[in-house]
C-alpha cells in the first residue's frame, strides 16, 4: 500500500474527504518527525512504537573489491509492534 492508497482508505474508513485525509496523514507524519527528531518515543497503544537509536560504528566490506570500509555512527529509527497488531497480523 502506498501513500496514496493509504489515503483513500483513511478517507473511506472515517467517512473523510481525500483531501482531510492527507491533512491528517501528513500532520501525523510531521509530528511524529519532529518528535523523534527530540529523540522522543512515540506509543501508539495497540499498533506500536516509534523510537531512536543510536547505531554505532563498525567495519563493513565493500562486496565488489573485498576491501574494508568504516561505517560511521549514526541515529536509526525503530518501530516495534503492539500486540494488537501483531495479533491480528498472525
Amino acid at each position: 500500500m502506498n501513500k496514496a492508497q493509504l489515503i483513500d482508505a483513511m478517507a473511506k474508513d472515517a467517512s473523510l474527504t481525500k483531501v482531510q485525509a492527507k491533512k491528517a496523514l501528513d500532520s501525523f507524519v510531521k509530528s511524529t518527525t519532529v518528535a523523534l527528531k527530540k529523540g522522543d518515543r512515540v506509543a501508539l497503544v495497540g499498533f506500536g512504537s516509534f523510537s531512536v537509536a543510536k547505531r554505532n560504528s563498525r567495519v563493513g566490506r565493500n562486496p565488489q573489491t573485498g576491501k574494508e570500509i568504516k561505517i560511521p555512527a549514526k541515529k536509526v529509527v525503530k518501530f516495534k509492534a503492539g500486540s494488537e497488531l501483531t495479533g491480528a497480523v498472525k
